[in-house]
């Protein structure tokens, strides 16, 4: 399916350009959507929202606003990209790495421009994550997102619709954190499912019949781990946009982003819990499978034992000697059994005794 897809290709790194390429290249997958181009340009009295057909139409609006948010939704037109790029005077190397899906999160401030790249996430049967690049301008923000259907900006551009709130007062920077925000809070509700997942998992792991177990606490402990490499570099991003040497950044919204600093380490938090009870279930359960294949043999252990005098004592008198003793005794055969009898009542006895069966809480042999 596509979301197991997407969670593979989360724990793969593939590079289109060869080895060698000249840097800056700008290669897109042939597989990729096409470009949807969604503009919301506003101010404090003024608010216009359109679907642009070329980049020239979208980037045509920056100055007639006060502020102009371009999102880009799909990344198979290397042309439209590029264009982009000629339009807002973009660095070459950033294109390169927002048709290049594979990045960590990161900040690069090229002086006219900041470019932040960080993940957002999703989940549905598995988990996935999908590239998310921002080039913050002076009065523009220009955004690049893979096409996967949806994102977590539903609520941001509600309130630059309605006006609530400081969006559509202030600048760019305010208007990425924004957005940066949006994209960490949604880590929140992807871990609260595989919170339930984990409990649904304590409940089955002690089955060692459920043979369905081990391969969802795999799938979970995958997922984590996109997660995980997902959110440690945004980390290190963010403590880099909240110090003073970014100078996009205004000391009003840097405020906010610390805030977003704190998420972030919250969220870092959860996933290595969740990681190491994901483990401990692993162990739990392995734990739980030997120590029901040691209660088996500890049974058949003791079947054996309780046989090994009957066959002897029958392994002896079957043997074919003329002049065996009690070979012809009229009460030899009656006497045989009440030995094998006694013998295995003696040794039930012992091992009651000693705890082996019909116990409550089985020893070890």
């Amino acid at each position: 399916s596509r979301r197991r897809k997407a969670a593979r290709r989360d724990m793969t790194v593939s590079r289109r350009t060869q080895p060698g390429a000249a840097p800056g290249l700008v290669l897109a997958d042939p597989s990729a959507p096409r470009p949807v181009i969604h503009v919301m340009a506003y101010g404090s009295e003024d608010f216009a929202e359109f679907d642009a057909a070329t980049p020239d139409a979208a980037c045509d609006q920056i100055g007639k606003h006060p502020l102009v948010w371009i999102n880009v939704e799909g990344l198979g037109d290397a042309v439209a990209i590029e264009r982009f790029g000629e339009l807002l005077n973009l660095h070459r190397l950033s294109l390169e790495d927002t048709v290049n899906v594979h990045q960590r999160a990161k900040i690069e401030d090229f002086g006219n421009v900041l470019f932040v790249v960080l993940r957002m996430v999703g989940c549905g049967e598995r988990c996935n994550t999908e590239q998310l690049s921002m080039f913050v301008g002076g009065n523009y923000l220009l955004t690049f997102q893979e096409g996967t259907p949806g994102d977590s900006f539903d609520r941001v551009r509600g309130r630059l619709r309605e006006g609530n709130g400081k969006v559509r007062q202030l600048g760019s920077d305010y208007l990425a954190y924004t957005l940066i925000d949006a994209a960490i809070d949604n880590y929140y509700p992807v871990l609260e499912v595989y919170a339930e997942r984990l409990d649904e998992l304590e409940d089955q792991v002690l089955e060692p019949r459920n043979r369905e177990v081990m391969k969802r606490l795999h799938e979970v402990k995958s997922d984590l781990l996109i997660l995980r490499r997902a959110i440690w570099p945004l980390r290190d991003a963010l403590a880099q946009l909240g110090r003073q040497d970014v100078p996009r950044i205004s000391d009003y919204t840097r405020v906010y982003l610390r805030d977003c600093y704190d998420h972030v380490v919250q969220v870092v938090e959860l996933i290595e819990t969740y990681r190491e009870l994901t483990a401990d279930l692993r162990d739990l359960h392995m734990s739980s499978v030997s120590n029901r294949i040691n209660d088996t043999m500890r049974v058949l252990t003791i079947i054996s034992t309780i046989f090994i005098p009957l066959t002897f004592v029958a392994g002896i008198y079957g043997m074919n000697f003329d002049y065996m003793p009690e070979l012809r005794w009229r009460y030899g055969y009656h006497m045989t059994i009440a030995i094998m009898i006694v013998s295995t009542i003696g040794m039930v006895i012992f091992f009651y005794r000693q705890g082996w069966i019909f116990a409550n809480k089985p020893t070890e042999i």
